[in-house]
């Protein structure tokens, strides 16, 4: 049943808050989760060890190493590139804060680059111009599930002798020729974070072909001891450890894999699921003043992670942030995904440039806003989503049309001018 409550100008305003980014979690998961509870090994041990093989079988990956975070695994990935003080690592202006401020903790230079508009991914026209003798690594993300372009990166990468590592935050069951995502570059790194497809509420996954580097990630991801807490304290007896190297605090728990083996085992499912709230949102969205997403590209598999609208700014009066104040006093959560890169300070601060060359990053910073996409919809919460964007979008197109102003607009960008990304649709 609609969580809707009647209201006298017909507001579609939900007596019960719809959560963006919810995760489902079902008994299973629970009694997984209090088993481990009961065991008393609650810290890294077999089940953070049967998780890992699990996803390494699911991936087609060589070696898996399950670890507390995506930032954890593509900090360890840059540590087994052996990114060194003063390396140039190009990395896209949308994406998380995590993919540019690993860079930085490894002791690199993240280097932002553009994106396509269509895709939002990682333009290879733009990686190309952005390397000078000090580029060492790309840092490429698959965006909200969509995977980038493989072929034209790794042809400008392999041109360069340039490591690519992939951004899989967004993309456990992205494949591209049948091949998962993740097992393309010299390293990867998945998300398990609360609103990912599959859910350790904390946790991240690195992926390798190569075994002395999953060793030494292994390692590194506990202190750089020569042997775990799992295997220093099992029925096998006590183990003496070696501090190999100096390394961090960053292995998964078995608390945190119990929820991830039923979540990973019905990922298939779940992802139906979202293929089927996705289709619901293109059909009820087609003619709304928003760009819906890009079709998927022949041969590949988008892992539908983020549902992201365009808005289209010429037909509206007002911007994005008003746009989701109002969806949020609706009982509607969203996300933005993202605030660029170079729009943040730290990073603002450090252009060598004022921002301009990343004209597409802006355009779509300013428009994108996400949308609840997940297998715990049901189809009465979809219907409110649909009827509350609706609502929102279509009465502030009148409003525009009427030459009316509700609210500042916001400042037009250096690419606000260009029109809209192909697949755009505006009444």
């Amino acid at each position: 049943m609609s969580k809707y409550e009647p209201h006298a100008d017909a507001t579609p305003r939900r007596s019960e808050y719809l959560v963006f980014g919810q995760p489902e979690i079902l008994d299973e998961d629970i009694d997984e989760v209090v088993s481990v509870l009961r065991s008393r090994w609650i810290g890294a041990g077999p089940r953070a060890s049967r998780f890992e093989e699990q996803f390494r079988l699911y991936t087609g990956a060589a070696h898996a190493v399950a670890v507390s975070s995506c930032t954890a695994a593509l900090h360890l990935a840059l540590l087994g590139a052996r990114i060194a003080p003063g390396d140039e690592v190009i990395v896209p202006a949308m994406t998380f804060a995590a993919t540019a401020n690993v860079v930085v903790h490894a002791g690199g230079v993240p280097v932002i680059a553009d994106v396509d508009r269509d895709t939002m991914c990682l333009s290879p026209t733009d990686i190309e111009r952005r390397i000078t003798p000090r580029t060492r690594a790309v840092i490429a993300v698959h965006f909200a599930g969509r995977p980038f372009d493989i072929d034209a990166i790794f042809a400008v990468a392999d041109a360069h002798g340039l490591t690519v590592i992939e951004d899989c935050a967004h993309a456990i069951e992205t494949t591209v020729g049948g091949r998962h995502a993740g097992t393309f570059g010299a390293f990867s790194a998945f998300s398990f974070y609360v609103t990912k497809n599959v859910v350790t509420a904390e946790g991240g996954m690195l992926l390798t072909h190569d075994p002395d580097a999953a060793a030494r990630a292994r390692r590194l991801a506990l202190h750089g001891l020569s042997a775990d807490a799992w295997k220093r304290f099992s029925d096998d007896g006590f183990k003496h450890y070696e501090v190999e190297e100096p390394g961090f605090k960053y292995n998964m728990t078995d608390i945190q894999a119990a929820l991830g083996l039923h979540q990973l085992a019905r990922v298939e499912r779940s992802l139906e699921r979202r293929n089927e709230i996705w289709a619901r949102y293109d059909d009820a969205f087609v003619d709304l003043p928003a760009a819906t997403p890009a079709p998927v590209r022949p041969g590949t598999r988008h892992a539908r992670h983020l549902y992201t609208l365009l808005l289209d700014l010429d037909h509206l009066d007002i911007g994005r942030d008003r746009v989701q104040r109002e969806l949020h006093e609706l009982g509607i959560g969203t996300g933005i995904h993202y605030r660029a890169l170079h729009l943040h300070p730290y990073y603002r601060d450090r252009l060598p440039d004022d921002g301009a060359s990343l004209a597409n990053a802006t355009w779509i910073s300013e428009r994108t806003i996400s949308l609840p996409l997940g297998p715990s919809l049901t189809d009465d919460d979809v219907d409110d989503v649909i009827a509350a964007v609706t609502w929102v979008l279509r009465r502030h197109e009148r409003a525009r049309r009427a030459g009316h102003t509700t609210s500042r607009q916001m400042k037009p960008s250096p690419g606000a001018a260009n029109p809209p990304r192909a697949g755009a649709r505006s009444t």
